[in-house]
């Protein structure tokens, strides 16, 4: 699973250097390829075997509503395979890097079964609104089973 956070630096081609525990994962878990696509304000991570279960859900989909297809649009269309590269770094796209607001510092919040990439700016402002409204968002949490209220 991929857990924690790190801060890293893009470099100046847009490389971006995975941590090694998250490699570990990818290494031991998947066959080590990432497709990267949007998330409002962030990118999303996903080893290719996670983000084919994803496709497969959404292959189901013939005449979607506007909605479906909007979410589609903006979370299917936008994906791109980045392999990593001998050095443990992919390449993020510009069009991606530009959506998500990246310009040096990046941090990477894992997310179990897949990692968000964020700006560091984007990411302390999310943040701070999950501390603010910390108690409301355990409460839906809570109430579609995620853990026991207590």
């Amino acid at each position: 699973m991929f857990r924690g956070r790190s801060t890293h630096s893009l470099d100046a081609k847009g490389r971006l250097s995975i941590p090694a525990r998250f490699r570990d994962v990818l290494k031991a878990k998947y066959d080590g390829r990432l497709i990267v696509t949007n998330l409002p304000g962030c990118l999303a991570a996903y080893p290719y075997e996670e983000w084919r279960v994803l496709e497969e859900q959404f292959s189901r989909y013939r005449l979607a509503r506007p909605e479906v297809l909007a979410f589609q649009r903006y979370f299917l269309a936008a994906a791109v395979e980045c392999p990593l590269d001998g050095q443990g770094r992919i390449l993020i796209p510009p069009a991606l890097r530009d959506e998500a607001g990246f310009q040096k510092e990046v941090v990477l919040s894992g997310m179990l079964t897949y990692f968000e990439i964020w700006s560091r700016e984007r990411l302390e402002a999310e943040l701070s609104k999950a501390r603010e409204n910390f108690d409301q968002y355990s409460s839906v949490v809570a109430n579609i089973g995620g853990f026991p209220e207590g």
